[in-house]
């Protein structure tokens, strides 16, 4: 059976490679959300060397710590070294030691948490052996993986045992989308960006959920079979996420990514929606949700001094979560049971708006290819993102959709808009009225850029009010 095709990962996979010219093992860290792709981008590297994958079990009731090790063992004997009794991690990572100590060599420890969040004596028992055993052996490469990025800070990149041994923290983000228009290969010239940008509202930029893509489908077939049609991927994945990710709190999880599906929300308004106190718990659960890479964390600045404030707003940063929560969800009986009609795609509230949220989320993800089309550098760029300013008695509030402030006082406003026809000139009015909100320091210049993917009527090219219109579909040619 042919492999499907390995897509992007380029840096990432130059990260690896510069690995094997070091002259001494290398112990990595390799996270990132279910399904973004971390174990088929170490299988693509472990193809020039020995490589040997290990995973946990996931969270289940009855898991123990024996029987994460005894699946060890048996993941042992599979690779060649049977008769293994699994009674502690120090022996089991003594005999595979035994078998790795000379050449090139990609060990993986796959889902480390699972693995090794039921035993308290494994981390130790994994360090000790890396200083005794694996460090020994100057081609070895063995890499932690997983998708409970909050266990892996805690447990290993904060830990005192681990301190100086970790050589790269690669954290995968959602693929680009000039990798993304791959998927749609060897149709993608055929296909407009519009229709692109439908699926990519729930996908994302998740490669498990793009290769899923049929091209020689519509993008309402594509949807329906992926999302509202029995078995469908997209069907039962909001339920795995949550069960393997979040197994002891999932319906505080669950609640809280329900709440944000509307639209960003500070914490204190999160709590008072959920009827629940503000305190250090709820901060726990959303930073769990942030490092997980299904939410993520604005921070408002001060525009004077380009410094990060203490006020921030949540946004749910998931495409699939939100399509999940407003459109699969309240239909999920009758999908269940082979009943969702086929008119269902022509029935969806709020289409249009939820289709700007996630249109949003696009965008921000592919800020640097944003950089790179305003003719910015990295260097220049003091902070950037959504930004908002709260409402007080001498400032009126406003929302940014996305804004860059550089080192030479100038504020990138940028307006993104998702429609399926061309913008008219009422989106000159609304960010001029954002921007005469925005509070701004002396000898600051305001650059208004429009963000769009189906085009703009003449008469706002005619207004030359843009410092710059962006066709953001650009990115999927």
């Amino acid at each position: 059976m042919k492999d499907t095709p390995f897509i992007g990962r380029e840096t990432e996979m130059e990260r690896l490679k510069g690995l094997l010219s070091k002259k001494s093992a290398s112990l990595i860290i390799v996270r990132g959300r279910r399904r973004i792709g971390k174990s088929r981008l170490l299988s693509e590297f472990g193809k020039e060397m020995k490589s040997l994958f290990f995973s946990g079990n996931p969270p289940a009731r009855g898991t123990t710590a024996q029987s994460q090790r005894d699946l060890f063992a048996q993941q042992l004997q599979r690779v060649g070294i049977p008769g293994i009794k699994s009674d502690n991690w120090g022996d089991l990572f003594w005999h595979l030691s035994k078998q790795t100590q000379e050449g090139r060599i990609l060990i993986v420890l796959d889902e480390i948490s699972w693995m090794g969040g039921k035993d308290p004596l494994f981390l130790g028992q994994l360090k000790t052996a890396w200083d005794m055993y694996f460090s020994k052996n100057p081609k070895l490469i063995i890499v932690l993986c997983g998708s409970i990025s909050s266990w892996i800070e805690k447990n290993i990149l904060s830990s005192t045992g681990f301190v100086g041994r970790i050589t790269i923290d690669l954290i995968l983000e959602e693929l680009s989308l000039s990798a993304c228009n791959t998927f749609w290969q060897p149709k993608e010239t055929r296909i407009s960006t519009y229709e692109k940008f439908k699926l990519l509202s729930i996908t994302g930029g998740v490669p498990l959920y793009l290769e899923q893509i049929r091209p020689n489908l519509s993008a309402e077939q594509n949807i329906r079979d992926l999302c509202f049609t029995k078995g469908g991927l997209l069907v039962r994945e909001f339920d795995e996420i949550f069960s393997d990710l979040f197994s002891r709190s999932k319906g505080i999880h669950k609640n809280i990514v329900t709440c944000l599906a509307s639209g960003p929300k500070e914490l204190v308004q999160i709590c008072k929606e959920l009827g629940k106190s503000q305190g250090g718990l709820y901060s726990q659960y959303l930073d769990e949700l942030v490092k997980a890479g299904f939410v993520k964390r604005d921070f408002i600045w001060d525009l004077k001094s380009g410094q990060q404030r203490k006020l921030s707003r949540y946004r749910l940063s998931d495409n699939y979560l939100r399509f999940y929560l407003k459109y699969i969800a309240p239909h999920r009986v009758k999908i269940e049971k082979g009943n969702a009609p086929v008119s269902m795609l022509n029935q969806l509230p709020g289409w249009e708006g939820i289709m700007g949220l996630q249109f949003e989320n696009l965008v921000v993800h592919n800020f640097k290819a944003l950089w790179k089309m305003l003719n910015l550098s990295g260097e220049e760029i003091v902070m950037d993102g959504p930004f908002f300013q709260t409402s007080t008695i001498r400032q009126p509030g406003c929302q940014i959709d996305y804004m860059i402030q550089t080192r030479f006082h100038n504020l990138y406003v940028c307006e993104v808009k998702f429609s399926k026809n061309p913008i008219g000139t009422k989106v000159i009015e609304e960010v001029e009225k954002k921007i005469k909100r925005l509070k701004l320091p002396k000898h600051f210049s305001i650059r208004p850029v429009f963000i769009h993917v189906n085009g703009v009527e003449e008469r706002v090219l005619d207004e030359r009010y843009f410092d710059k219109i962006i066709d953001f579909g650009q990115l999927l040619h």
